[in-house]
Parts: structure tokens; sequence; C-alpha cells
């Protein structure tokens, strides 16, 4: 399951494919355009981005094609995940932040810990640009004690969600049950 994303997976593919990931890629813009001022690597990395945004939006969202109800519910969905994923993100960084600088540790140093030797791949990975590995958010719970539900967002895309109940309720089984407040985007 993808919890963010992975810009340069986006560039490889050439496409944003859906409105989450189009939502994504505005939030992931508006950090390339901070960290470009501190590193000059993400200025051409945020054109190939912005390029994809511009051929989604011309897409998706030009006066020319048809936007229903359902697009822009889908497209309200998405923005909510999408923010609220930022905000997990920028959470994360805080605490992150915050243990390293109780420990005396730079990002760098931390990096190296990870087995990350590049400086501004640290940067992409704590500003939330690139995902951590599996790996990397286990050691960061176990070195810096960072509990896992702090690194790791716990709420499903809104398919993920429907399949759910929706097998769940077919499986008909008393002890298998949902409240209604299981499976929601708070």
């Amino acid at each position: 399951m993808k919890t963010q994303l992975d810009i340069s997976e986006l560039i490889e593919n050439g496409k944003i494919r859906n409105e989450l990931d189009f939502e994504r890629a505005m939030i992931a813009d508006r950090k390339l355009r901070v960290l470009s001022k501190e590193n000059p690597k993400f200025k051409s990395v945020r054109k190939k981005l912005r390029d994809l945004i511009e051929q989604y939006e011309n897409q998706n969202w030009s006066t020319n094609s048809n936007i229903s109800d359902k697009k822009l519910s889908e497209s309200d969905v998405a923005e909510l995940i999408a923010e609220k994923e930022r905000l997990f993100i920028q959470r994360r960084k805080e605490l992150i932040r915050k243990k390293l600088k109780s420990l005396n540790l730079t990002q760098q140093d931390f990096g190296k810990v990870l087995g990350h030797q590049s400086k501004s791949y640290m940067s992409e990975l704590i500003n939330g640009v690139s995902p951590f590995s599996l790996k990397d958010l286990i050691v960061i719970n176990q070195i810096l004690k960072i509990d896992l539900t702090d690194l790791v967002p716990t709420f499903l895309p809104h398919s993920d969600r429907v399949k759910i109940r929706t097998t769940i309720k077919k499986l008909d089984n008393p002890k298998l049950k949902l409240s209604n407040d299981d499976l929601i985007i708070a």
C-alpha cells in the first residue's frame, strides 16, 4: 500500500494516474519549491513534476473535460487523504528531528546509521519527498524509540476501505464486525 507519493517513481512512470496521486503531487511540488532553494538538484525534479501536474490537469480538469459530480467527490476525498498524509509526515518529521536533537545527532549522522550517505537523500526522507523503507522505519523505531504508529500511517485509501467493509459483510461472521468508526478518515 502506498502511503505517500514516491516522486522518482511517478516521474519514471511519466504520468499521474489518479486524483490521489494528483493531490500528493501538488503537495510534493510545494515541498520541492522550498527544498530547491537549499539544493539546486531539486529544481529539475520539480520541473518534471510540474509538467506531469499540468498534463494531468489538462486531461482531467480542463473546460473541455466532463467534470461530473462523481469526479468532484473523488477529488474531495483525494484532497482529504493527501492532506491527512501531509500532516502525518509533518508530525513524523517533527518527532524525528526532536529525537535527533535530544541525542545530539544531525540528520546526516543518522542517515549514516540508516545506511544513506547522501545528505540530500536524508532530507528527502525526513521531508516526505521520498518514502522511508520499512527497514528505515524499524531502525528509527528501535534507535529513536518513536512508536511505529507515529512512523507508519494507519489510514487506508477509500477503495481499500470499501473492499474490506464489503468482504466483512459477505463473510457474515458475528465475531468479525466493524463499528461505524472503523476504517473511516478522521
